[in-house]
């Protein structure tokens, strides 16, 4: 036999298949973390790609606003290189006062005292002044133009009163605007709920009745409407700095990149490819995937990434395994409340009335589900929302195994295993 060991919550699981079945396994490339952050974050700042240094990008007096992700991005862990980015901006003439962290909430809930102090650090928000972008107080958003596909821009009054605007975050694959990073600090970061409301339903299908936008996926930017809108209302605020992270699957530093806002970023969206995204030869009949254990099957919501990714592997007939221990399966409330719309028709519908990525994930979920089965192997007292969800669930690999056999109805099937499903991504053709 040939075993591997998934992820499943804090352990593995062991999956077995015969040794003569040929298996494709799609793995990220091995990669280093950087073993000297504060170096790397430094080197970052005065070598950058597309601007000069930042410390010749200020001018002594500048009143600074930078962008920073929310408590949903805390794996960025802030306080590795928020301080060095204040002290950079120092060296160059301007004092911790004329600093503003924007927390770019989007339509998120707002921190509180505390976890501000969680996500960017006890020393970030000791030295400079926090403001909170939430895109439903549409008093705090001033106009600044309309995009070609007519949506009109409102950004956050501070940030457009800053002297010079820094973006931060961190760069990865992302379910509707190809990428994470770059210019969605500034939409949803900082725009008014109007704005994101109308970028965001570019993922929805042109016409009502037929679900989401095949333009809009994961790594695709060319002919994506919802990310080229983003990058011309990113464009209409031209900041003036960008500093973002690539990590490993694992929380460390893979690479800093930074300097103009588009050229840095889709530098480091090619480092992101390279890493995570593999090509395969095929796709196969079943496909086997684990998110990679916790906290990335810590709830149902984190273990849709490994879903859609083990889906572009997968052979339109074919069948998905998905290894999720799930031990907070209803969290978030509002992605799991959206299974309550059994119909994915009015979840659509929903959907087009109020847009949220948590529902726009559920209306995806729902629709891959409906054309190729999947079966989650996860903890027993999950089994009656996974089946609401539409898909089987399973206590053991054994089982999932014998159903999926019992679904591809023949013995010589292939066979992809996906050990970090949560963040690579299958290539097919090209």
């Amino acid at each position: 036999m040939q075993e591997f060991k998934l992820g499943f919550g804090d352990g593995f699981l062991s999956v077995n298949l015969p040794a003569a079945r040929k298996v494709q396994v799609v793995e990220g490339k091995s990669t280093s973390p950087v073993a000297d952050v504060p170096a790397a974050v430094r080197q970052a700042l005065r070598q950058p790609t597309g601007t000069p240094p930042l410390q010749e990008i200020v001018a002594s007096g500048d009143k600074v606003a930078i962008i920073v992700s929310d408590y949903t991005r805390s794996w960025l862990h802030y306080e590795r290189f928020l301080p060095l980015i204040f002290d950079e901006l120092n060296i160059a003439g301007i004092p911790d006062e004329n600093i503003t962290l924007v927390v770019a909430l989007g339509a998120h809930r707002r921190h509180s005292d505390a976890e501000n102090t969680a996500v960017y650090g006890p020393e970030a928000v000791s030295r400079v002044s926090i403001l909170q972008s939430y895109a439903c107080d549409e008093a705090d958003f001033a106009y600044v133009g309309t995009t070609s596909r007519g949506v009109a821009a409102h950004i956050h009054r501070q940030v457009l009163a800053a002297d010079k605007v820094i973006l931060t975050g961190g760069i990865g694959y992302h379910p509707m605007a190809g990428f994470a990073g770059g210019r969605k600090s500034i939409i949803p970061g900082v725009a008014s709920y109007s704005t994101i409301q109308a970028n965001h339903r570019f993922c929805l299908h042109g016409q009502v009745g037929r679900g989401i936008n095949p333009d809009c996926g994961c790594g695709k930017l060319l002919g994506n409407p919802m990310h080229e809108d983003q990058m011309e209302i990113a464009a209409m605020v031209n900041p003036a700095f960008l500093f973002n992270a690539i990590l490993t699957p694992h929380g460390e530093v893979v690479r800093f990149v930074s300097g103009h806002w588009q050229t840095a970023w889709e530098e480091g969206c090619r480092s992101v490819a390279e890493l995570y995204g593999v090509p395969i030869s095929e796709k196969t009949d079943l496909v086997i995937a684990s998110a990679g254990g916790f906290p990335k099957d810590i709830n149902f919501y984190q273990g849709t990434k490994a879903i859609e990714n083990a889906v572009a592997a997968c052979k339109p007939d074919g069948v998905i395994i998905a290894l999720l221990e799930c031990r907070n399966i209803f969290d978030p409330p509002d992605f799991s409340g959206w299974f309550d719309i059994a119909s994915l028709t009015e979840r659509e519908m929903a959907l087009r009335g109020g847009f949220t990525v948590p529902g726009y994930v559920a209306l995806k979920n729902g629709l891959d589900a409906a054309r190729m089965p999947q079966i989650i192997v996860t903890l027993p007292e999950n089994r009656a929302f996974v089946e609401k969800a539409g898909m089987t669930a399973v206590t053991s690999f054994a089982e999932a195994l014998a159903l999926a056999e019992a679904q591809i109805k023949r013995s010589e099937y292939t066979v992809t295993v996906m050990p970090e499903a949560a963040n690579t991504l299958p290539l097919f053709g090209g």
